[in-house]
């Protein structure tokens, strides 16, 4: 109720809607990006916060002959360059090999497929990262290549499982619209169906590339080097300092490849699509 004499403000547009009950509740998004960017925001300072409690530690830590072998000589930073190479190579591999396929088991004439590529998928990922290097390295022999593929195929399951349920969750009506205005089958696919499954595909490359990272640790079994080495070494010559870095280094890298996968997801989501993460 309002006093004689008071004007009351006009609404209109989307406060109207609300206020009046005359349309459908707003649902607020921009929430969501600011937990977004606050994500962005705190991870390098804890990754930061990390390296620099490590760095003191180390500057006071009494290493003995052993340690000090271990972690000189440039080891620590070969180690460290071959667990990047190892993600970087073997997520180039899954994307160029996981995304077509996805793509492909959606199309009309391969559907029937999906059930055996997701079974194979599944098998990949369900077996010991451990033992699949294992026989790898029997089928193939020690080095680089052994680790390659045994971490290219643990990490293809969520990029393909990803790729098929977007484009899958894609609403039909809008591919309908597309071909009634005289859209081609590819124009479809790469003008509709892939952005708008962006985000779901994102999120497996995502949750590949964390994979990855750890799995690459296991690449020292079959010679393919990594951090691995440094935690092993640490292990059988029980000099905790040297397993101490290795392991820190590979959650620091997992962090750090974690908070470039959200960055890139954030900035290659198409617009007006918002993120929860």
């Amino acid at each position: 109720m309002t006093s004689p004499g008071v004007d009351e403000p006009e609404l209109d547009g989307p406060r109207a809607r609300e206020e009046t009950g005359s349309g459908p509740p707003l649902v607020p998004s921009r929430p969501r990006a600011r937990i977004s960017r606050r994500k962005l925001t705190v991870l390098p300072s804890v990754i930061v916060a990390v390296l620099l409690a490590t760095w003191l530690w180390f500057r006071q830590a009494d290493l003995d002959a052993i340690s000090q072998n271990a972690l000189s000589n440039g080891r620590v930073s070969k180690a460290l360059w071959q667990q990047v190479r190892l993600t970087v190579i073997s997520t180039f591999f899954v994307l160029i090999i996981a995304i077509p396929l996805g793509i492909l088991l959606t199309r009309k004439a391969f559907r029937r497929a999906t059930p055996v590529a997701m079974t194979i998928a599944n098998m990949g990922q369900a077996t010991p990262a451990l033992g699949l290097l294992a026989l790898l390295v029997i089928w193939l022999g020690t080095g680089t290549r052994a680790a390659l593929i045994g971490i290219i195929v643990y990490a293809v399951l969520p990029v393909l499982s990803n790729t098929i349920a977007g484009l899958k969750a894609n609403d039909p009506a809008l591919m309908e619209a597309a071909r009634g205005i005289g859209m081609s089958p590819l124009g479809v696919l790469t003008r509709v169906e892939l952005p708008l499954a962006v985000p779901l595909i994102l999120a497996g490359v995502r949750t590949a590339l964390v994979l990855n990272v750890g799995t690459a640790t296991l690449a020292t079994f079959g010679g393919g080097g990594g951090l691995g080495v440094l935690i092993t070494v640490g292990i059988t010559t029980q000099r905790m300092p040297v397993l101490m870095l290795g392991s820190i280094l590979t959650v620091v890298l997992a962090l750090l490849v974690d908070w470039l996968a959200s960055l890139a997801e954030l900035l290659l989501r198409p617009r007006g699509l918002e993120t929860e993460s």
